[in-house]
């Protein structure tokens, strides 16, 4: 069936849905795809009784906070679930949160931060639903200390294709619990999450900020002090060579204990950690990304990112360490209205890669390096630490991400994703993995390298027994699993 059809058929359904263009949060990858904007467990139901009976494609989309295609579903069906997004209930003793898949981290903290209470991991933007940060196991700048988004879930309720819900936990339906997070939307639709929320007693972090001078300082810092600190961040000027090669700045932050901030009753308050919407009180935020524009290029990237390492490293003398609202440190990627557009009509990919930390100074300098002889320099780098977790398609590695953005052009768009794929093998060959939530770029055969045949197996086995006929499937998982789809994988 064509779109034209599909909508046709969902039409005599009585189901509202539209054709639409669907974009990546990075603005590079989009699809056109017949959306319904179901807003009930019910009518989700409705939606794969129309698809299974029709043999329709159907994926998933909350936010489209994922830079890539994981959110898009070329030709077919897409669940967007934004408008699914009920807070069900909050114990503010225990800080259980139970909320609908739509929910964002946005209205999480809004409705928990004035009883003292914090998203446990967030992304650096606060718009991503529930559902989303499930459906890629998303992790904070504090994923060494607590893990993924997964690990603070206590229960969710999944509805497969045929309509079953099931109810999911470390006992019972443990099998999916672990495949369904971090599953990327290929097991079912969330339905109902539970999380467990983080105690705290002030809205504000105490925050340093350390200059590195090159990549293997940070990674050097990243050890050496990681039990001080509970979160940390490192931010790279990727365009220095030699000896500067990966200089940056690390902001490190640790929670207030009780009775630390004596103004925790204001500092808690939703509008003490509401983000400012002007630039020095006069220029609106949603203007600046018209002005950053003109230099979203070499010169003008390589020159912005020399005057911020430079007023960082001044600024470490002369600054102790101070305190910053949880909102504003943690939702940088928000402080800049539709920044993304700044990069022109091709957008940006972000390429991560998270490599074991005995070889993460040496891969992340090689990737350097290659992006240098290859003059393909990241316009930005942001640099974490991380630990394993129990999720069968986790990205997590007890080592270090390096995320990098590169500008996508038509010109160039080509060599861009056959570099990234090159950088792939250097990745795959020192025991790394890559991130469904960031992808635009990885080949089926870098996937299997990643994963391996075991965890492979187990995934779409568990795929064959929710959904037997592949009804759910995404761009991202055409593109990168193409044969364990279609049934031609490993036994």
């Amino acid at each position: 069936m064509d779109l034209k059809e599909i909508a046709s058929t969902f039409a005599r359904e009585r189901i509202e849905a539209r054709q639409e263009t669907v974009l990546g949060w990075g603005r590079s990858t989009s699809s056109e795809a017949l959306v319904v904007r179901p807003t009930s467990e019910d009518l989700v139901r409705r939606v794969f009784e129309v698809a299974s009976q029709h043999a329709l494609p159907i994926g998933f989309r909350g936010a489209g906070c994922s830079y890539g295609d994981a959110s898009q579903n070329e030709g077919a069906v897409l669940l967007d679930l934004s408008g699914f997004a009920r807070i069900l209930s909050f114990d503010e003793q225990s800080g259980l949160l139970i909320a609908e898949p739509g929910v964002t981290l946005e209205q999480i903290w809004r409705s928990s931060v004035p009883l003292g209470w914090w998203p446990p991991v967030v992304s650096g933007t606060m718009y991503p639903t529930l559902g989303g940060l499930l459906s890629m196991n998303v992790h904070g700048k504090n994923n060494w200390q607590v893990g993924t988004i997964g690990e603070h879930v206590r229960a969710f309720e999944l509805m497969t294709i045929t309509g079953e819900v099931l109810r999911c936990d470390r006992d019972q339906n443990a099998d999916v619990f672990h495949a369904a997070i971090g599953g990327f939307g290929m097991l079912g639709c969330f339905t109902k999450v539970e999380l467990q929320l983080k105690k705290v007693h002030s809205g504000c972090l105490e925050v340093e900020a350390i200059a590195t001078g090159n990549l293997r300082e940070m990674v050097a810092f990243f050890e050496s002090r990681k039990d001080d600190f509970d979160y940390l961040v490192g931010w790279v000027d990727c365009f220095p060579r030699g000896d500067a090669l990966g200089r940056g700045l690390i902001h490190a932050a640790r929670y207030l204990h009780e009775g630390e901030d004596a103004a925790a009753n204001s500092t808690m308050r939703v509008s003490a950690q509401d983000l400012p919407s002007h630039i020095l009180g006069l220029l609106p935020k949603n203007k600046v990304w018209h002005l950053m524009r003109p230099m979203l290029n070499d010169f003008g990237m390589r020159a912005i990112n020399a005057a911020k390492y430079w007023s960082g490293k001044r600024g470490q003398t002369r600054n102790r360490p101070y305190r910053q609202a949880h909102a504003a440190f943690a939702f940088l990627l928000d402080y800049v209205p539709d920044w993304k557009k700044a990069y022109g009509p091709g957008g940006l990919i972000q390429y991560q890669t998270f490599v074991p930390k005995d070889v993460a100074a040496d891969v992340h300098t090689q990737l350097l390096q290659r992006c240098h002889k290859r003059r393909i320099v990241p316009y930005l780098g942001v640099y974490k630490r991380h630990r394993e977790d129990p999720f069968v398609l986790t990205h997590a590695v007890d080592g270090f991400s390096f995320a990098m953005d590169f500008r996508v052009t038509s010109a160039g768009r080509a060599e861009l994703w056959g570099f990234c794929q090159d950088l792939d093998r250097i990745v795959t060959e020192a025991g790394g993995r890559l991130y469904f939530a960031k992808d635009a770029t990885m080949l089926p055969e870098s996937a299997e390298r990643i994963w391996g045949a075991e965890r492979l197996d187990r995934f779409f086995a568990l795929k064959r027994r929710l959904d037997p006929d592949a009804r759910l499937q995404t761009n991202l998982a055409r593109r990168v699993f193409p044969d364990r789809l279609a049934g031609r994988g490993s036994a």
